[in-house]
């Protein structure tokens, strides 16, 4: 599995639809997205699921009123249930030789809601569409039953070179559990551990303990802890000791301090590690939100943060400017969007060039 700053031929979305996702708040919603969109289509293709022809003609009305470059936008009538593509989507790999195939894992609205069957089913249509060898990752259980393993792409971030970050919390906890049957904790992360390493190509998982306050996911990676570059990892702490985040981000970021890589010319070295800050909480109809500046989306020459008109907006920006030297580094007022619970990242997948 490439890096996310790899080189990519497009960024896959879905465009929103559900009201619910965004309860009372849906309206702006469209044209955050159209925001998102305006400044990818500058840099590469994106290809937008829509469930139908009206919803394609909607969507484009507003896409040319806020100045998308319409020659790179794709649309595909593809039903969904919701529109986080960072989970639903499919997660592509690469061989030696330069081919793309596609792993399909198993979506279940991350193991919380009932209406998950449409969202299961994009990476199979992105499949047929490229006509793209794609692999379901499965393993034998004790009982002779195949499963087919679960996994959200917002679990999980990569430095492209075979190794891989995670949380216990999000892939090992009893609560919203994504693959029961596997056994306890230690089988199930060893043969996670075996699956990342058999289709996405990992020889190294680095597992945190929790995420953030306020993660419907249960613990998704992508909102505290992401690769920059190889040996570097951009990780968010909490300075304020009375927020519930500070003592989870405090842990990981020990577990960060300690660990070594163990891949390629870096064997044996420690991370570099650069911290980020947290904005301060958001709360919108009295629930914590999911803020947070690292769920953030490489994109070819650009990357996209989430803002939160929040006096850290600034020094988070600077600091991923500073891991992204030669790219545009964009903030995105993310307040309305966070209500549905993710942000740029969780709503984005990257297909590899």
């Amino acid at each position: 599995m490439p890096a996310e700053w790899a080189p990519h031929d497009a960024t896959w979305i879905a465009w929103p639809h559900n009201a619910e996702d965004w309860p009372g708040k849906f309206q702006p919603i469209p044209w955050v997205y159209a925001e998102i969109v305006r400044h990818l289509s500058q840099v590469e293709d994106v290809h937008i699921l829509v469930n139908d022809l009206t919803a394609e003609k909607r969507a484009t009305q507003i896409l040319r009123r806020t100045g998308a470059n319409l020659a790179r936008l794709h649309f595909h009538h593809w039903p969904t249930d919701r529109v986080w593509l960072r989970d639903s989507g499919p997660i592509f790999v690469k061989n030696p030789e330069g081919n793309l195939a596609i792993t399909n894992w198993k979506f279940n609205a991350w193991a919380k809601y009932d209406n998950w069957r449409r969202d299961d089913q994009i990476p199979q249509h992105v499949a047929k569409h490229y006509d793209m060898q794609q692999f379901k990752p499965e393993i034998a259980l004790a009982d002779g039953k195949t499963h087919r393993l679960v996994l959200e792409g917002g679990s999980i971030d990569t430095n492209g070179a075979g190794i891989l970050l995670t949380t216990e919390e999000c892939l090992l906890s009893k609560i919203q559990e994504r693959n029961p049957g596997l056994g306890d904790q230690v089988a199930t992360r060893k043969q996670l551990e075996q699956a990342f390493h058999d289709y996405l190509g990992i020889d190294q998982v680095i597992w945190l303990h929790k995420g953030c306050a306020g993660d419907d996911t249960h613990g998704h990676v992508d909102d505290i802890t992401r690769f920059v570059g190889e040996n570097i990892i951009l990780t968010t702490v909490e300075k304020n000791t009375h927020d519930e985040n500070h003592l989870p981000l405090a842990e990981n970021l020990d577990r960060l301090r300690s660990a070594r890589n163990l891949t390629g010319s870096n064997s044996g070295k420690p991370f570099e590690i650069v911290e980020l800050p947290m904005p301060s909480p958001v709360v919108f109809e009295g629930q914590r939100l999911p803020a947070s500046y690292a769920n953030f989306y490489i994109a070819n020459s650009l990357v996209l943060v989430p803002t939160f008109n929040d006096c850290n907006d600034r020094h988070a920006l600077n600091i991923i400017a500073r891991c992204f030297p030669t790219r545009e580094v964009i903030g995105i007022h993310a307040v309305d969007l966070v209500w549905g619970l993710g942000t740029l990242h969780c709503m984005t997948q990257q297909e590899p060039a």
